[in-house]
């Protein structure tokens, strides 16, 4: 069956438990923070011998199975925690969890969480396995648009009371990571501040602790957000992140881009593909095709065969995704031709 994260708590509070949890999504703290309130949720209810296993370095899943019913003396129920790589289970770990599941031992649960289970994952005979059996919780990421309103529910819950424009500038500085917002959060209820915090107080508490990740940047240029999508290539830049992986992300999606605009329907996540589609009834096949173009050219700047900042004509190109004005780079190219 399927949880909705916000559901997750009443399922739990029932105490009706089901014999195996898959917890995924792609924000860490949101993943994390829903498998501590099934592990709570357990505990209390006398799931007290708990066994973690990490499948990228503890081994197979046959081995973290193995003996889920043997229970220690002094407890009567066991929990097998157990963390899932992205790619989810080979062929092997999905047999081997299959039957598991054919016949689950009664004083047994099974958590299974994941963080970037790969969205082809979710088709999977396991994953199907498991939803049949127990419960999958896809923890989706907070948006843009519903930041402000987690960062002041997680306030409240934590005692802290912010005036509108301090949360607006929490939620800029730690924008696409929750779990600064959550690490600023907890500065703020430890540094024992009294009464409503205002704009001033904020600033002066918090850093900027933006971090974002390629495909975040380029899914936010294709969704027509060019300011935020520049701010978020600065970002990249600042942690060093090589402009070529960077590009190399981007002239794939932009690829698919001129494949939907042909009319094919390249493989992909459903909400990028609606995003991609969107972006090609904004731009046209002309326009991508001279994206493509500009592509090559801001390659061969980041190679130094060209003068100019690379990053600055990327900023420019994401802007050109978003909607904006050309960059005309690729008219630029013998102009910024390099000396020999």
């Amino acid at each position: 069956m399927q949880i909705k994260s916000n559901q997750l708590q009443r399922h739990l509070d029932a105490g009706r438990f089901a014999p195996v949890y898959l917890v995924s999504g792609d924000e860490p703290l949101l993943v994390e923070e829903a498998c501590a309130s099934i592990v709570a949720a357990a505990e209390a209810n006398g799931f007290s011998d708990r066994k973690r296993f990490d499948l990228a370095v503890d081994g197979s899943l046959e081995e973290a199975l193995a003996g889920a019913a043997n229970l220690s003396l002094f407890a009567s129920k066991r929990m097998l925690d157990i963390r899932l790589p992205a790619k989810g289970l080979d062929r092997k770990g999905s047999d081997t969890i299959r039957r598991y599941l054919g016949s689950p031992p009664p004083s047994t649960m099974l958590l299974c969480r994941a963080v970037g289970l790969d969205w082809r994952t979710k088709s999977s005979a396991w994953h199907r396995a498991v939803d049949k059996a127990g419960a999958v919780v896809q923890v989706w990421p907070v948006g843009a648009r519903e930041l402000p309103r987690w960062l002041d529910q997680r306030c409240r819950a934590s005692g802290l009371q912010l005036d509108r424009e301090a949360i607006s500038i929490l939620a800029e500085r730690v924008e696409g990571n929750l779990l600064a917002a959550a690490q600023e959060i907890e500065k703020l209820r430890l540094s024992g501040r009294k009464g409503t915090i205002g704009a001033d107080e904020m600033r002066d508490a918090v850093g900027d602790s933006a971090h974002f990740d390629t495909f975040q940047m380029i899914d936010t240029a294709f969704a027509g957000q060019g300011a935020r999508a520049c701010r978020m290539a600065r970002v990249l830049r600042q942690d060093g992140i090589p402009i070529f992986m960077v590009m190399g992300a981007l002239v794939n999606q932009l690829r698919r881009a001129r494949e939907v605009a042909a009319g094919g329907s390249p493989r992909m996540p459903r909400n990028r593909a609606q995003q991609v589609k969107r972006a090609v009834q904004r731009l046209g096949a002309d326009r991508i095709d001279a994206l493509l173009r500009a592509a090559a050219v801001l390659d061969l700047q980041s190679k130094g065969m060209l003068r100019g900042d690379a990053w600055q004509s990327l900023e420019r190109m994401v802007v050109a995704i978003a909607g904006g004005d050309g960059d005309g780079l690729e008219e630029r190219a013998d102009y910024l031709r390099a000396e020999p």
